[in-house]
């Protein structure tokens, strides 16, 4: 699980198992986690968050969508 960014108590990450979905990120704090598609940036899943901390989270993705659309690509490639 490559971990691409942190930010505060934020881990952002994806699996290094999953090449066939579309590009995005994992967000973990502590024991929540939400997903995010990353383009658009949209919210895939959400186990914890509450509905003010996801859109902290999505703000957070969408300030760096070009930098996790990077390391995604740089880990996957653009076949993904």
């Amino acid at each position: 699980m490559p971990t691409v960014l942190r930010v505060g108590p934020f881990r952002c990450y994806f699996h290094s198992h999953e090449p066939n979905e579309p590009p995005h990120i994992h967000v973990d704090r502590d024991n929540l986690s939400a997903k995010f598609w990353l383009q658009p940036v949209a919210l895939v899943r959400n186990v914890g968050f509450s509905a003010h901390e996801l859109r902290h989270l999505e703000r957070l993705v969408s300030r760096h969508q070009t930098e996790l659309l990077e390391a995604w690509y740089g880990y996957f490639g653009r076949t993904s």
